[in-house]
């Protein structure tokens, strides 16, 4: 059996210029980086009438899988096969998780994003270019104390870290400043991934780059010696950082392995901020396409409830249809069994587990959107356990749809994308937000733990009661919210699969992202900095002496 990147080395490309072509792109609207990929310029001579959205998201992972990046591309092919112009909206892989354990992020087998090596490398030098402003930051903020203070900073309150795309836990807590004073001035500090940075957040939110600047300013770095906050805009650095990211504002395009264009831009975290590709990105392919497909960040307890409750105020645009993508892996795993266990019919466990999936798809459709389901094909699946799944999806009002994308590319998913235009005709869709932002902070937090999670309550930690009191005095408590918790659960308790019960979220502490306009509720044990495994995909790649690259998946 051929390996990802192998598929994908055998995969004949278009020249990027034709693929702008397909969308009605002139040579004078793309910035060609080499001969597949290209920088999109912001330009107002697009349509203005939108096209339909379609949200991808999925149940809770598990070591099972659930294919949700290779469904969404062999959607999107699938579209185009049945005579629908479809646009593919996605992330961008961060350099962390791919030389990691989780990998690339540019779909499977026969539904990928191309060209793949690149795409899971350094592409057009986005996240370097946050890496960068977000750094740039970090030395201006410390040769401003250095250099005499003038605003006051007490380097203890400094809340800005520094970032490095790439997996390292040495540096998740660390000093700084070391030395005599020529040295600067000695403080506890840290590291985040890029792309936790707040500044991945902004440049994913922001519509153009005057709101990229105004976001920016509004970042918070600390707090002076009477915690008061400080911000970039006391810093008066703005201007700076909106110039190294001027560049990487424009969105990118590239091709699926079938030529669908696919705009691949952005990559925030789905825990510390909302898990989706850029606004540009995704407006762009509206004012190009008929039909776009996106998706979001893990779970839709964690990835499509921030779609919903925090990308779609700045897109101006809620989804048309919500696809939610399961498999029966992995929801034997939700009803009690091990990964040994899977390949073995079993039904009770199927039941169980589909509970959780009935969780997901109920939580979906409280924003008054509709859900199809896909199932997820893998060669192990028994024929009549995918029977059962797609007749207890019936039995709730849902359908239920095979995909085998991995396997067929865009042939794989046509029955899921003519069911996925039809629901789209019906135009039951009725978007609502899931809370106003005028609610007490407490509320919200509760309103997403008790609605979307389960939870019976929330219960605060003495910090967070402190921030709550603080946070209220700076008017910053009518933010929109933006939980971090594991994405293995439902629960803040990675251990419950499932529907967890009768449990709590507790809330450990609260970050304020002014740019990005939320605050972070910090619950459970998460991670900014991610570590890696003990035997790291990078032990696997390699090139041959003709820049051929192996062992990317």
């Amino acid at each position: 059996m051929l390996s990802d990147i192998e598929i994908a080395q055998q995969t004949k490309l278009a020249p990027i210029e034709q693929i702008a072509q397909k969308l009605g792109l002139g040579q004078e609207a793309i910035e060609p980086y080499g001969k597949y990929k290209a920088k999109i310029s912001l330009t107002e001579n697009m349509q203005q009438n939108m096209g339909e959205l379609i949200l991808v998201t999925s149940i809770n992972p598990t070591p099972a899988g659930e294919g949700k990046t290779t469904v969404s591309i062999g959607l999107a092919d699938g579209l185009n096969q049945i005579h629908k112009k479809a646009v593919l909206a996605l992330r961008e892989p961060s350099l962390g998780p791919v030389m990691g354990l989780k990998g690339g992020a540019t779909g499977g087998g026969y539904s990928q994003v191309l060209p793949m090596e690149d795409i899971n490398l350094h592409f057009t030098g986005d996240i370097h270019a946050i890496t960068a402003a977000n750094n740039a930051l970090s030395a201006l903020i410390d040769n401003h104390i250095h250099q005499g203070n003038e605003l006051g900073i007490d380097p203890q309150q400094i809340i800005w870290k520094r970032t490095l795309d790439i997996n390292d836990r040495a540096l998740r807590h660390i000093v700084v400043g070391l030395g005599n004073k020529a040295q600067g001035v000695p403080h506890e500090e840290g590291f985040d991934i890029s792309v936790a940075s707040e500044i991945m957040a902004i440049l994913c939110l922001a519509n153009d780059l005057s709101d990229l600047k105004e976001r920016l300013a509004k970042i918070v770095i600390g707090y002076t010696y009477q915690n008061k906050p400080v911000t970039v805009h006391d810093l008066q650095v703005e201007g700076a950082l909106t110039l190294l990211l001027k560049e990487a504002l424009k969105p990118n395009l590239v091709q699926t392995m079938e030529q669908t264009p696919a705009f691949i831009h952005g990559g925030p975290f789905a825990n510390i901020a909302h898990g989706c590709n850029s606004v540009v990105a995704t407006k762009t392919a509206l004012q190009l396409g008929d039909y776009v497909v996106t998706e979001a960040g893990f779970g839709a307890d964690l990835g499509a409830e921030k779609f919903l409750d925090l990308k779609v105020p700045s897109l101006d645009k809620s989804p048309n249809a919500i696809v939610m993508v399961a498999t029966v892996r992995a929801l034997k795993m939700h009803g009690g069994l091990t990964t040994e266990q899977l390949t073995k019919e079993d039904f009770p466990a199927l039941k169980k587990g589909f509970d959780h999936l009935k969780k997901h798809v109920k939580n979906m459709q409280n924003y008054g959107i509709p859900v199809v389901v896909a199932i997820n094909e893998f060669a192990s699946d028994q024929e009549r356990e995918l029977l059962y799944l797609q007749k207890l999806c019936q039995e709730i009002g849902v359908t239920a749809i095979l995909s085998s994308t991995w396997e067929y590319g865009g042939a794989g998913a046509q029955e899921l994308a003519s069911t996925v235009v039809s629901t789209i005709e019906k135009k039951e869709t009725n978007y609502s937000p899931l809370y106003q932002n005028q609610l007490p902070l407490e509320d919200k937090i509760r309103k997403v733990a008790q609605t979307i999670y389960g939870a019976r309550d929330v219960v605060f930690e003495k910090k967070a009661q402190g921030q709550l009191k603080e946070f209220k005095a700076f008017g910053w408590d009518l933010m929109p919210i933006c939980i971090a918790k594991t994405q293995y659960s439902l629960s803040d308790d990675a251990s419950l699969l499932g529907v967890p019960q009768n449990f709590d979220l507790t809330v450990k502490e609260i970050l304020p992202k002014r740019g990005a306009g939320f605050l972070v509720i910090l619950t459970g044990n998460i991670l900014t900095m991610p570590g890696l495994p003990k035997n790291p995909a990078a032990l696997e790649m390699d090139v041959d002496e003709t820049g051929k690259a192996s062992g990317l998946f």
